[in-house]
């Protein structure tokens, strides 16, 4: 990684009512992400891969960056990487050299399931912190927005 890039590790989660299948099925599914996610636009899916034990999932999405009273469009790759259990993981590539890489887990409670997400946020230095606080704050309400929805 050169001077001008930085990185930061982050874990959000929340608490979803529901069992970990319906919240993982949920999850991995990124045509419900602009329900719950406060920067996404939309979400197209492109390619699906099979894999031995799961499937890879390819997207196109479009999020609205705030920018003081500005919101900057910014269209992107994401892609899942959905195994038949265990962890799911995200990479999302992001125009100036913005990467978000998470591992997600879903893990039963007594009252339904504990969604914490390990993110990874590389950045150009001067936007890391920006980019980090709004990458956390938005996954903070999207989790808090899926156990809203599974809770209604």
């Amino acid at each position: 990684m050169s001077w001008w890039i930085g990185q930061a590790r982050r874990r959000v989660s929340g608490e979803v009512p529901a069992s970990p299948d319906r919240v993982r099925a949920f999850y991995v599914d990124l045509d419900n992400i602009s329900q719950v996610h406060p920067l996404v636009q939309w979400v197209r899916g492109e390619s699906r891969v099979d894999l031995p034990d799961g499937y890879r999932q390819d997207y196109r999405v479009r999020d609205r960056i705030p920018l003081g009273p500005l919101a900057l469009p910014i269209t992107y790759r994401a892609r899942l990487i959905v195994p038949a259990a265990g962890p799911v993981r995200a990479r999302a590539r992001q125009f100036p050299q913005v990467q978000l890489d998470s591992r997600v887990d879903f893990a039963p409670t007594e009252t339904g399931t504990r969604i914490t997400e390990e993110l990874t946020i590389t950045a150009p230095r001067p936007l890391l912190p920006l980019t980090v606080e709004q990458a956390v704050a938005a996954h903070t309400t999207m989790l808090a927005a899926i156990a809203k929805l599974f809770a209604a």
